[in-house]
């Protein structure tokens, strides 16, 4: 079952296929670009007062360069400023949906976790927990910097984001801006169905690409359901599987990379 936004899915749908499962696609978000984006426009405009830009989602990625060419504005406003990736949002695959180059992406690795990944964190220093996650990032960023001393970055985000990586950086002397750019929304979709072959053992593994996806999931089918240990709750990373342990859900696996590849090869691993 995956449970990803469903314009986001078709990657894993096909990986999944690939290796010869039967994907259910159940998105249970949705994702929703926020109508104020002024703050955004501003940024980008001004973009050479920045020394970062770091994207933590493929979310905040498309709705940027979305807006970037509705503007009237081309990847040369990053010519002056730095590009992190991190997690999954990778400059190759921009490059594939927008046909765009941006002019100084740059490479923020502790270890390559997937080709696509321009900014990785090492997999031991995330923890189980969201501090641990950014700080690692903002640790990883000050030493591809050299220093992040009064270095403005900017962070396009998700309206109810954490701040955990804005105070990461800080502890850098770094002045960082996040900008809400879109919100995370549940589906408008009927998933008692699916609960039912949940119950009763009819679906092996539920796929988990973000907290937001386990918190909907539990909602949208139910308590009793998501944490009856049927099924194996595959995540993406020590974030999402610590979301799956907090609200109950059992037989917990994580990616590793975190990445859709690594999410399709931890569940290959989980029923060899």
């Amino acid at each position: 079952m995956v449970t990803r936004a469903r314009e986001q899915a078709g990657e894993l749908v096909r990986a999944l296929e690939a290796r010869g499962a039967r994907a259910v696609l159940a998105p249970v978000i949705r994702i929703q670009p926020l109508e104020n984006l002024g703050a955004l426009r501003a940024a980008l405009t001004g973009l050479s007062a920045y020394r970062w830009v770091v994207f933590t989602s493929q979310n905040s990625v498309h709705i940027v360069f979305d807006r970037l060419v509705a503007w009237g504005l081309t990847p040369r406003v990053f010519a002056t400023t730095a590009v992190a990736f991190a997690i999954c949002a990778s400059e190759t695959g921009l490059s594939r949906s927008f046909g765009v180059t941006i002019p100084n992406a740059k490479v923020v690795r502790d270890r390559i976790g997937s080709a696509e990944m321009l900014a990785v964190v090492k997999a031991n220093a995330y923890g189980h927990g969201l501090i641990g996650v950014a700080e690692a990032l903002a640790d990883a960023l000050a030493r591809q910097s050299g220093s992040l001393a009064d270095a403005r970055i900017l962070i396009p985000s998700a309206s109810d984001a954490r701040d955990a990586l804005a105070a990461g950086l800080e502890k850098h002397g770094a002045r960082p801006e996040s900008i809400p750019v879109y919100r995370t929304v549940p589906a408008k979709t009927d998933l008692r169905g699916l609960a039912d072959d949940i119950r009763i053992g009819r679906i092996d593994a539920v796929t988990f690409t973000s907290s937001s996806t386990v918190r909907y999931f539990l909602d949208l089918v139910g308590r009793d359901a998501a944490i009856s240990g049927q099924f194996v709750a595959a995540t993406i990373g020590p974030i999402t599987g610590a979301t799956a342990r907090e609200l109950g859900l059992r037989d917990v696996v994580e990616a590793e990379p975190h990445t859709v590849p690594g999410l399709v090869e931890s569940l290959v691993r989980r029923f060899a």
